[in-house]
Order: C-alpha cells, then sequence, then structure tokens
C-alpha cells in the first residue's frame, strides 16, 4: 500500500469508494472536486488493485477536523483507515493543528473502535445528525 497526496486525478475513483461506503449519503462528483478546489489535506491509499481508501482534513487555525475517511468494504480490516488516519494526523500537526475533531455515527462502533484506539475522546453527542441518527463528535489533542 502506497500513501500519497490526492490529486483531481482520482476524483473517478473517489466516487465509487463514496458510492461503496455511504450509499445514498456519497458525496457526488462535484462534492468532491471541490475537496480539492480548497486547501484541504486528502490521502489516497493504493496499491496495484487501485485505490482502497481515502481521507480528507480541512483546518482552522489550531483545529484541524476529520471531514471523510473511508476505505472500500473489501479492503477493510487492512489497516488502511489507521494508516490513513496516522497520516491525515501527522500532516495536520505538521501544518500546525493542536487537535482533532470528527463527527462518527453514534451506531458505528468500528470506527468509534478505530478513534479511540487512535486517542481519540469522546467530546459530545449531536442528536439526529445524520438523517435522524445520533453523531458522536470525538477529538484528539497533540
Amino acid at each position: 500500500m502506497t500513501l500519497r497526496s490526492g490529486s483531481t486525478d482520482d476524483v473517478p475513483a473517489l466516487v465509487e469508494v463514496e458510492k461503496l461506503c455511504f450509499g445514498t449519503d456519497a458525496w457526488s462528483r462535484s462534492q468532491l472536486a471541490d475537496e480539492f478546489a480548497t486547501s484541504r489535506i486528502i490521502i489516497v491509499d493504493e496499491d496495484e488493485e487501485g485505490l482502497a481508501g481515502y481521507a480528507t482534513v480541512s483546518l482552522a487555525g489550531p483545529d484541524a477536523e476529520l471531514l471523510r475517511i473511508a476505505v472500500l468494504p473489501v479492503r477493510r480490516r487492512r489497516g488502511t483507515a489507521r494508516r490513513l488516519l496516522a497520516e491525515v494526523w501527522s500532516r495536520a500537526t505538521g501544518r500546525g493543528a493542536e487537535r482533532m475533531l470528527l463527527e462518527v455515527d453514534a451506531d458505528n462502533l468500528p470506527a468509534i473502535g478505530l478513534y479511540r484506539r487512535f486517542g481519540f475522546s469522546d467530546l459530545t453527542i449531536r442528536r439526529g445528525y445524520y438523517r435522524g441518527r445520533d453523531a458522536l463528535v470525538m477529538e484528539r489533542r497533540g
């Protein structure tokens, strides 16, 4: 697996990752393209089979926000999400971030477990955030 900065050439593959990971909540081609038009940190993980997943983070002063992390279902449980998370954390802190925030579906126990193992702690709950489902807001400090 190779981690690298994403580029606009990756948008078609990212659209497919989004569809397979998020279904009706998937980001559109234009939303993904907009990620590259802003000053986001966008990391992709790929190998000889193609793109396995990606993560995107926004920066605002000392705060970074993990906007999206997605790994193809058939490529999960291979450490891809952990590698992506470590890389975006490293790049965000390298650019001055002191903490990272994220929102995750409160029912997504595998993702919550990953974030907790990576040092994130629970901050608050946003009721009904995801079409009626609660979101857990988590943070990690440097």
